[in-house]
Protein backbone atom coordinates (compact mmCIF):
# COMPACT_ATOMS: atom_id res chain seq x y z
CA UNK A 1 0.00 0.00 0.00
CA UNK A 2 2.94 2.26 0.72
CA UNK A 3 4.71 1.76 -2.82
CA UNK A 4 1.20 2.09 -4.54
CA UNK A 5 1.61 5.89 -2.35
CA UNK A 6 4.33 6.96 -3.88
CA UNK A 7 3.59 5.76 -7.21
CA UNK A 8 0.48 7.30 -7.45
CA UNK A 9 1.74 11.07 -6.06
CA UNK A 10 4.98 10.50 -8.47
CA UNK A 11 2.42 9.97 -11.58
CA UNK A 12 0.19 12.59 -10.07
CA UNK A 13 3.14 15.17 -9.98
CA UNK A 14 4.48 14.24 -13.60
CA UNK A 15 1.27 14.74 -15.04
CA UNK A 16 2.43 18.64 -14.51
CA UNK A 17 -0.38 21.14 -15.63
CA UNK A 18 -3.15 18.46 -16.03
CA UNK A 19 -2.66 17.90 -12.01
CA UNK A 20 -2.82 21.40 -11.08
CA UNK A 21 -5.73 22.75 -13.30
CA UNK A 22 -7.63 20.11 -11.16
CA UNK A 23 -6.42 21.05 -7.89
CA UNK A 24 -7.00 24.51 -8.21
CA UNK A 25 -11.16 24.30 -9.44
CA UNK A 26 -10.90 21.71 -6.29
CA UNK A 27 -10.00 24.05 -4.03
CA UNK A 28 -11.88 26.50 -4.67
CA UNK A 29 -14.72 24.52 -3.98
CA UNK A 30 -13.03 23.81 -0.73
CA UNK A 31 -12.98 27.52 0.22
CA UNK A 32 -16.54 28.66 -1.49
CA UNK A 33 -18.28 25.61 0.45
CA UNK A 34 -16.04 26.62 4.07
CA UNK A 35 -16.70 30.41 3.42
CA UNK A 36 -20.59 30.01 2.67
CA UNK A 37 -21.24 27.84 5.63
CA UNK A 38 -19.35 29.25 7.92
CA UNK A 39 -21.29 32.54 7.06
CA UNK A 40 -24.27 31.59 7.50
CA UNK A 41 -22.93 29.71 10.72
CA UNK A 42 -22.24 33.46 12.19
CA UNK A 43 -25.21 34.91 10.74
CA UNK A 44 -27.32 32.35 12.72
CA UNK A 45 -25.12 32.47 15.96
CA UNK A 46 -25.02 36.25 16.09
CA UNK A 47 -29.00 36.34 15.06
CA UNK A 48 -30.10 34.80 17.58
CA UNK A 49 -27.62 36.26 20.55
CA UNK A 50 -28.55 39.85 19.57
CA UNK A 51 -32.18 38.86 19.58
CA UNK A 52 -31.99 36.94 23.10
CA UNK A 53 -30.40 40.10 24.87
CA UNK A 54 -32.85 42.50 22.89
CA UNK A 55 -35.99 40.54 23.23
CA UNK A 56 -36.47 37.31 24.27
CA UNK A 57 -34.29 36.65 27.10
CA UNK A 58 -34.59 33.10 28.69
CA UNK A 59 -38.01 32.48 27.19
CA UNK A 60 -41.25 34.65 27.62
CA UNK A 61 -44.57 34.42 29.23
CA UNK A 62 -47.34 35.47 26.60
CA UNK A 63 -50.55 36.42 27.78
CA UNK A 64 -52.98 34.17 26.61
CA UNK A 65 -54.61 36.68 24.26
CA UNK A 66 -51.55 38.11 23.24
CA UNK A 67 -50.86 37.61 18.71
CA UNK A 68 -47.52 39.35 17.46
CA UNK A 69 -48.92 39.36 14.21
CA UNK A 70 -52.38 40.55 14.91
CA UNK A 71 -52.30 44.07 16.04
CA UNK A 72 -56.68 43.87 16.90
CA UNK A 73 -55.19 41.13 20.00
CA UNK A 74 -53.31 44.05 21.77
CA UNK A 75 -56.83 45.47 22.75
CA UNK A 76 -57.51 42.18 24.98
CA UNK A 77 -54.01 41.05 25.49
CA UNK A 78 -53.11 42.28 29.05
CA UNK A 79 -53.26 40.55 32.59
CA UNK A 80 -52.38 41.42 36.40
CA UNK A 81 -48.72 40.36 36.89
CA UNK A 82 -49.14 37.07 38.56
CA UNK A 83 -48.40 37.63 42.72
CA UNK A 84 -45.91 34.80 42.51
CA UNK A 85 -43.58 37.19 39.91
CA UNK A 86 -44.17 40.13 41.88
CA UNK A 87 -40.92 40.13 43.80
CA UNK A 88 -38.86 38.94 40.86
CA UNK A 89 -40.23 41.94 38.47
CA UNK A 90 -39.20 44.51 41.71
CA UNK A 91 -35.62 43.19 41.82
CA UNK A 92 -35.55 43.12 38.08
CA UNK A 93 -34.64 39.52 37.64
CA UNK A 94 -38.15 39.88 35.26
CA UNK A 95 -39.10 42.33 33.08
CA UNK A 96 -42.16 43.02 32.62
CA UNK A 97 -43.84 44.68 28.63
CA UNK A 98 -47.32 45.86 28.33
CA UNK A 99 -48.10 46.77 24.50
CA UNK A 100 -50.80 48.86 23.01
CA UNK A 101 -50.77 50.69 19.74
CA UNK A 102 -50.60 54.53 19.27
CA UNK A 103 -49.87 57.12 16.42
CA UNK A 104 -47.28 59.50 17.22
CA UNK A 105 -47.06 63.35 15.80
CA UNK A 106 -43.52 63.97 14.73
CA UNK A 107 -43.17 67.70 12.57
CA UNK A 108 -46.77 67.33 11.55
CA UNK A 109 -46.67 63.84 10.34
CA UNK A 110 -48.63 61.00 11.43
CA UNK A 111 -46.77 57.68 11.98
CA UNK A 112 -48.77 54.38 13.45
CA UNK A 113 -46.51 52.78 15.99
CA UNK A 114 -46.14 50.29 18.88
CA UNK A 115 -46.64 51.75 22.77
CA UNK A 116 -44.31 49.33 24.73
CA UNK A 117 -44.20 49.55 28.49
CA UNK A 118 -40.85 48.39 30.20
CA UNK A 119 -39.94 48.10 33.32
CA UNK A 120 -37.91 50.38 34.30
CA UNK A 121 -35.07 48.19 36.63
CA UNK A 122 -34.89 45.45 34.30
CA UNK A 123 -31.76 44.13 33.76
CA UNK A 124 -32.48 40.97 31.34
CA UNK A 125 -32.69 43.24 28.36
CA UNK A 126 -30.43 45.57 26.29
CA UNK A 127 -33.12 47.87 26.42
CA UNK A 128 -31.65 51.12 28.08
CA UNK A 129 -34.13 51.20 30.59
CA UNK A 130 -31.94 52.22 33.22
CA UNK A 131 -32.62 55.85 32.18
CA UNK A 132 -36.09 55.83 32.76
CA UNK A 133 -35.09 55.96 36.28
CA UNK A 134 -32.66 58.87 36.25
CA UNK A 135 -35.20 60.96 34.02
CA UNK A 136 -37.33 63.25 35.43
CA UNK A 137 -39.91 63.95 32.18
CA UNK A 138 -42.91 63.45 32.74
CA UNK A 139 -43.67 60.83 29.89
CA UNK A 140 -40.22 60.03 28.85
CA UNK A 141 -39.67 57.61 25.94
CA UNK A 142 -37.10 55.74 24.12
CA UNK A 143 -36.28 54.76 20.28
CA UNK A 144 -34.68 52.75 17.78
CA UNK A 145 -31.87 54.21 15.70
CA UNK A 146 -33.67 53.24 13.03
CA UNK A 147 -37.38 54.58 13.69
CA UNK A 148 -35.52 57.79 14.66
CA UNK A 149 -34.51 58.31 11.35
CA UNK A 150 -37.34 57.20 9.38
CA UNK A 151 -39.16 59.82 11.29
CA UNK A 152 -36.39 62.49 11.38
CA UNK A 153 -36.48 62.17 15.56
CA UNK A 154 -33.81 63.42 17.89
CA UNK A 155 -33.30 63.28 21.34
CA UNK A 156 -34.62 65.59 22.88
CA UNK A 157 -37.60 66.05 20.77
CA UNK A 158 -41.08 66.61 21.93
CA UNK A 159 -43.67 64.65 19.79
CA UNK A 160 -47.27 64.26 20.19
CA UNK A 161 -48.61 60.83 21.17
CA UNK A 162 -52.29 59.22 21.06
CA UNK A 163 -53.16 56.20 22.12
CA UNK A 164 -56.46 54.60 23.13
CA UNK A 165 -56.95 53.37 27.14
CA UNK A 166 -58.64 49.95 28.44
CA UNK A 167 -62.22 51.73 28.22
CA UNK A 168 -61.92 52.35 24.77
CA UNK A 169 -61.56 56.01 24.93
CA UNK A 170 -58.63 58.27 23.68
CA UNK A 171 -56.12 60.23 25.26
CA UNK A 172 -52.95 62.48 23.69
CA UNK A 173 -49.93 63.87 25.64
CA UNK A 174 -46.62 64.92 25.13
CA UNK A 175 -43.21 62.81 25.01
CA UNK A 176 -39.83 63.75 25.31
CA UNK A 177 -37.08 61.40 23.63
CA UNK A 178 -34.45 61.17 26.16
CA UNK A 179 -32.63 58.15 24.08
CA UNK A 180 -31.92 56.63 20.74
CA UNK A 181 -30.09 53.64 21.24
CA UNK A 182 -28.96 51.64 18.35
CA UNK A 183 -29.84 47.52 17.77
CA UNK A 184 -29.69 44.96 15.21
CA UNK A 185 -33.09 43.15 15.83
CA UNK A 186 -35.85 45.31 14.12
CA UNK A 187 -38.65 43.80 16.74
CA UNK A 188 -37.36 46.39 19.19
CA UNK A 189 -36.33 49.09 16.86
CA UNK A 190 -39.02 49.45 13.76
CA UNK A 191 -42.37 51.13 14.52
CA UNK A 192 -41.84 51.61 18.74
CA UNK A 193 -41.64 53.41 20.79
CA UNK A 194 -40.76 52.76 24.90
CA UNK A 195 -42.04 54.15 27.91
CA UNK A 196 -41.75 53.50 31.51
CA UNK A 197 -44.00 50.29 32.04
CA UNK A 198 -45.61 52.43 35.35
CA UNK A 199 -46.34 54.97 33.08
CA UNK A 200 -47.99 53.51 30.48
CA UNK A 201 -50.33 51.29 33.10
CA UNK A 202 -51.34 54.93 34.28
CA UNK A 203 -51.99 56.07 30.99
CA UNK A 204 -54.11 53.03 29.80
CA UNK A 205 -55.74 52.45 33.49
CA UNK A 206 -54.22 48.90 33.23
CA UNK A 207 -52.38 49.39 36.82
CA UNK A 208 -50.13 46.03 37.55
CA UNK A 209 -50.88 44.64 34.21
CA UNK A 210 -48.55 43.06 31.40
CA UNK A 211 -48.21 41.53 27.89
CA UNK A 212 -45.32 40.25 28.04
CA UNK A 213 -43.36 38.40 30.77
CA UNK A 214 -39.38 38.40 29.63
CA UNK A 215 -37.94 35.41 31.82
CA UNK A 216 -34.85 34.90 33.19
CA UNK A 217 -33.13 31.62 32.26
CA UNK A 218 -31.09 31.82 35.54
CA UNK A 219 -34.68 31.61 37.26
CA UNK A 220 -36.64 28.52 38.17
CA UNK A 221 -39.09 27.88 35.78
CA UNK A 222 -42.29 28.43 36.98
CA UNK A 223 -45.78 27.29 35.74
CA UNK A 224 -48.65 29.35 35.78
CA UNK A 225 -52.04 27.74 35.38
CA UNK A 226 -54.06 30.48 34.08
CA UNK A 227 -53.93 33.13 31.52
CA UNK A 228 -49.88 32.59 30.50
CA UNK A 229 -48.71 31.11 28.19
CA UNK A 230 -45.04 30.32 27.99
CA UNK A 231 -42.77 30.64 24.76
CA UNK A 232 -39.20 28.59 25.06
CA UNK A 233 -36.59 30.27 22.73
CA UNK A 234 -36.47 27.10 20.53
CA UNK A 235 -40.12 28.49 20.00
CA UNK A 236 -39.20 32.62 19.65
CA UNK A 237 -36.51 31.98 17.48
CA UNK A 238 -38.00 29.92 15.41
CA UNK A 239 -38.12 32.37 12.65
CA UNK A 240 -34.43 32.64 12.03
CA UNK A 241 -33.57 29.04 12.62
CA UNK A 242 -36.05 28.41 9.44
CA UNK A 243 -34.43 31.32 7.55
CA UNK A 244 -30.91 29.95 7.80
CA UNK A 245 -32.22 26.45 6.70
CA UNK A 246 -33.71 27.40 3.91
CA UNK A 247 -30.09 29.90 2.99
CA UNK A 248 -28.34 26.63 3.42
CA UNK A 249 -30.82 24.59 1.43
CA UNK A 250 -30.16 27.43 -1.49
CA UNK A 251 -26.31 27.37 -0.95
CA UNK A 252 -26.16 23.02 -1.54
CA UNK A 253 -27.34 24.03 -5.40
CA UNK A 254 -23.50 26.37 -5.54
CA UNK A 255 -22.09 23.54 -4.00
CA UNK A 256 -23.21 20.88 -6.52
CA UNK A 257 -22.39 22.89 -9.24
CA UNK A 258 -18.87 23.30 -7.50
CA UNK A 259 -18.51 19.84 -6.87
CA UNK A 260 -19.89 18.99 -10.53
CA UNK A 261 -17.20 20.86 -12.27
CA UNK A 262 -14.79 19.51 -10.29
CA UNK A 263 -15.69 15.78 -10.23
CA UNK A 264 -16.35 16.27 -13.95
CA UNK A 265 -12.35 17.75 -14.69
CA UNK A 266 -11.44 14.73 -12.57
CA UNK A 267 -13.66 11.98 -14.25
CA UNK A 268 -12.51 13.19 -17.52
CA UNK A 269 -8.55 12.78 -16.35
CA UNK A 270 -9.09 9.45 -15.43
CA UNK A 271 -10.54 8.84 -18.51
CA UNK A 272 -8.00 9.93 -20.30
CA UNK A 273 -4.57 8.97 -18.38
CA UNK A 274 -6.18 5.08 -18.65
CA UNK A 275 -6.92 5.74 -22.64
CA UNK A 276 -3.06 6.78 -22.80
CA UNK A 277 -1.84 4.23 -20.31
CA UNK A 278 -2.38 1.60 -21.93
CA UNK A 279 1.47 0.10 -21.92
CA UNK A 280 2.02 1.48 -18.81
CA UNK A 281 -1.23 -0.46 -17.02
CA UNK A 282 -0.11 -3.81 -18.84
CA UNK A 283 3.53 -3.10 -17.53
CA UNK A 284 2.27 -2.99 -13.88
CA UNK A 285 0.39 -6.67 -14.51
CA UNK A 286 3.15 -7.94 -16.32
CA UNK A 287 5.46 -7.17 -13.15
CA UNK A 288 3.23 -8.90 -10.67
CA UNK A 289 0.85 -6.29 -9.34
CA UNK A 290 -2.66 -7.70 -9.73
CA UNK A 291 -5.60 -5.78 -11.15
CA UNK A 292 -6.92 -4.53 -8.38
CA UNK A 293 -3.92 -3.01 -7.13
CA UNK A 294 -3.73 -1.35 -10.15
CA UNK A 295 -7.43 0.10 -10.13
CA UNK A 296 -5.92 0.99 -6.45
CA UNK A 297 -3.40 2.82 -8.20
CA UNK A 298 -5.67 5.32 -9.90
CA UNK A 299 -8.11 5.58 -7.63
CA UNK A 300 -5.54 6.77 -4.89
CA UNK A 301 -3.82 8.92 -8.04
CA UNK A 302 -7.15 10.79 -8.15
CA UNK A 303 -8.22 10.97 -4.51
CA UNK A 304 -4.99 12.79 -4.38
CA UNK A 305 -6.51 15.43 -6.00
CA UNK A 306 -8.02 16.15 -2.95
CA UNK A 307 -5.66 16.03 -0.76
CA UNK A 308 -3.37 18.38 -2.99
CA UNK A 309 -5.99 20.80 -3.01
CA UNK A 310 -7.00 20.73 0.60
CA UNK A 311 -3.37 21.81 1.29
CA UNK A 312 -3.61 24.62 -1.67
CA UNK A 313 -6.94 26.00 -0.20
CA UNK A 314 -5.19 26.10 3.09
CA UNK A 315 -2.11 28.24 1.62
CA UNK A 316 -4.23 30.96 0.37
CA UNK A 317 -7.90 29.89 1.93
CA UNK A 318 -6.68 30.40 5.72
CA UNK A 319 -5.44 34.12 5.45
CA UNK A 320 -8.63 35.10 3.25
CA UNK A 321 -11.06 33.43 5.99
CA UNK A 322 -9.42 34.78 8.92
CA UNK A 323 -9.33 38.33 7.80
CA UNK A 324 -12.74 38.21 7.08
CA UNK A 325 -13.66 36.05 10.32
CA UNK A 326 -12.03 39.07 12.20
CA UNK A 327 -13.08 42.34 9.84
CA UNK A 328 -16.87 40.72 9.14
CA UNK A 329 -18.94 40.62 5.62
CA UNK A 330 -20.87 43.91 5.38
CA UNK A 331 -24.14 43.98 4.80
CA UNK A 332 -26.93 46.11 2.65
CA UNK A 333 -28.62 49.19 4.14
CA UNK A 334 -31.79 47.26 3.84
CA UNK A 335 -31.37 44.04 5.28
CA UNK A 336 -32.81 45.09 8.37
CA UNK A 337 -36.48 45.51 6.31
CA UNK A 338 -36.47 41.34 6.62
CA UNK A 339 -37.70 41.65 10.20
CA UNK A 340 -34.77 39.50 11.79
CA UNK A 341 -31.90 40.29 13.29
CA UNK A 342 -28.93 41.41 10.61
CA UNK A 343 -26.38 43.14 11.95
CA UNK A 344 -24.25 45.84 9.72
CA UNK A 345 -21.30 43.38 9.52
CA UNK A 346 -22.07 39.46 9.70
CA UNK A 347 -19.08 37.76 11.34
CA UNK A 348 -18.54 34.23 9.96
CA UNK A 349 -17.89 31.25 12.29
CA UNK A 350 -15.71 28.23 10.66
CA UNK A 351 -15.48 25.27 13.10
CA UNK A 352 -13.21 22.41 13.48
CA UNK A 353 -16.50 20.15 12.52
CA UNK A 354 -17.55 21.87 9.70
CA UNK A 355 -13.85 22.01 7.86
CA UNK A 356 -13.69 18.34 8.98
CA UNK A 357 -16.84 17.88 7.12
CA UNK A 358 -15.74 19.20 3.95
CA UNK A 359 -12.65 17.57 3.65
CA UNK A 360 -14.39 14.48 4.39
CA UNK A 361 -17.36 15.02 1.73
CA UNK A 362 -14.82 16.31 -1.09
CA UNK A 363 -12.61 13.09 0.10
CA UNK A 364 -15.08 10.83 -0.54
CA UNK A 365 -16.91 12.07 -3.50
CA UNK A 366 -13.28 12.61 -5.31
CA UNK A 367 -12.43 9.03 -4.82
CA UNK A 368 -15.35 7.49 -5.79
CA UNK A 369 -15.27 9.95 -8.67
CA UNK A 370 -11.56 8.16 -9.49
CA UNK A 371 -12.35 4.87 -9.22
CA UNK A 372 -15.53 4.65 -11.67
CA UNK A 373 -13.07 5.40 -15.01
CA UNK A 374 -10.55 2.56 -13.54
CA UNK A 375 -13.04 -0.13 -13.00
CA UNK A 376 -12.05 -0.53 -16.85
CA UNK A 377 -9.03 -1.74 -15.98
CA UNK A 378 -10.14 -5.03 -15.06
CA UNK A 379 -11.40 -6.08 -18.12
CA UNK A 380 -7.85 -5.12 -19.85
CA UNK A 381 -5.81 -7.84 -21.06
CA UNK A 382 -1.65 -7.63 -20.20
CA UNK A 383 -0.83 -9.04 -23.77
CA UNK A 384 -3.09 -5.92 -25.46
CA UNK A 385 -2.37 -3.20 -22.74
CA UNK A 386 1.15 -3.66 -23.77
CA UNK A 387 0.25 -3.23 -27.30
CA UNK A 388 -1.62 -0.36 -26.74
CA UNK A 389 -4.94 -2.20 -27.44
CA UNK A 390 -7.89 -1.68 -25.59
CA UNK A 391 -10.18 -4.64 -25.13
Amino acid sequence: MKLLFKLAAKNLIGAGLRTWLNVIVLSFSFLIIIWHKGLLDGWDRQAKNETISWETGGGQYWQENYDPYDPFSLTEAHSGIPPSFNTLVSKGNIAAILITQGTIYPSGRIQSILIKGISSNQKLLKIPSALFIKNSEEVPALIGRNTATDNRIKEGDLITLRWRDVHGTFDAGNIKVIGIFDSDVPTVDMGQIWLPLDRLQKMMDMPGEATILVWNKEEQHSTISQGWKFKTNEVLLKSITDLIKMKSVGGIVLYIILMSLAMLAIFDTQVLSIFRRQKEIGTYIALGMTRGEVVGLFTIEGSLNSVLAGLLAALYGIPLLAMQASHGMSMPGGSKGFGLAVADRIYPAYSLGLIVTTILLILLTTTIVSYLPSRKIAKMKPTEALRGKIQ
